[in-house]
């Protein structure tokens, strides 16, 4: 991604989503994002891109192992859902009062 602006993304943390593109592509089960990476213009999604992870023993995990994960994906893989339809939406941004918020465009409801 480019580092002369900060991207603007409509997907926050704590958001419900459907993954749209990949292996755990389901357009019918909303997901929630548990962290959103702007500057590489990825999320974490719950139960999604599950990946094993190798840990070495230390202080706190004196066993180590193999622990699986959920790993980044590029947030144009995911779309917000709109709980009113149970459809996946595309977002448009209105200023009311001075501030941006975020609107369903398929049903016209302020995503909180």
């Amino acid at each position: 991604m480019s580092t002369r602006f900060k991207p603007k993304f409509n997907i926050k943390k704590g958001d419900t989503v459907v993954v749209i593109a990949g292996d755990d592509k389901d357009l019918k089960k909303p997901r929630t994002v548990l962290e959103v990476i702007v500057d590489k213009g990825r999320v974490v999604v719950e139960g999604v891109n599950i990946v094993t992870k190798h840990t070495k023993p230390s202080a706190q995990n004196t066993k180590g192992g193999i622990v699986k994960v959920e790993a980044p994906v590029n947030i144009s893989n995911v779309q917000l859902w709109d709980a009113k339809k149970s459809v996946p939406t595309k977002v448009k941004r209105t200023r009311e009062n001075g501030k941006l918020i975020r609107v369903s465009k398929k049903s016209g409801e302020v995503i909180k």
